[in-house]
């Protein structure tokens, strides 16, 4: 997998379900198109890990030395409430209640897929995170890439 991309709004119906949309699922490897693994997000988001890319990320994250307090902390932090979650016959997905209400996901939400990972926010927190970040994205560019050579 390349990477995952694009921006995608969705609707949440009375269940707490959204389709997941077609044109993201295709971006998906054939095994991981199906079932997925829940969590919170770094920021006010839920994050949508694609079983193949959880696995992945788990390996990494079982070679923490656990002796040391900061990594069972991070370890506890980072898998708390995680939940596997799969596409029903409709090709829905369906976000708990404790998951929309620990993040203040509403009907209106966006599908922010990148990497190896796919990040749920509020429509409206994500749109008002991206414009009060916008003025700095310039600056935020040169501290990120300006260091990395573009083979030029």
């Amino acid at each position: 997998m390349a990477g995952l991309v694009g921006e995608y709004e969705v609707t949440l119906d009375a269940k707490g379900r959204f389709l997941f949309p077609a044109g993201l699922r295709k971006q998906l490897a054939p095994a991981a198109q199906e079932t997925f693994m829940l969590n919170k997000g770094f920021e006010d988001c839920l994050t949508l890990y694609p079983m193949n890319e959880w696995d992945k990320l788990s390996e990494k994250l079982g070679k923490l030395n656990l002796f040391k307090p900061n990594n069972r902390m991070f370890y506890r932090l980072f898998h708390q409430g995680a939940k596997q979650v799969a596409l029903d016959n409709a090709g829905r997905i369906h976000v708990p209640v404790t998951h929309t209400a620990r993040v203040g996901l509403k009907k209106e939400a966006m599908l922010i897929a990148y990497h190896d990972r796919i990040e749920i926010w509020d429509k409206e927190r994500y749109f008002a995170l991206i414009d009060s970040n916008m003025t700095d994205f310039a600056d935020l560019a040169d501290e990120v890439m300006g260091g990395i050579d573009h083979g030029e």
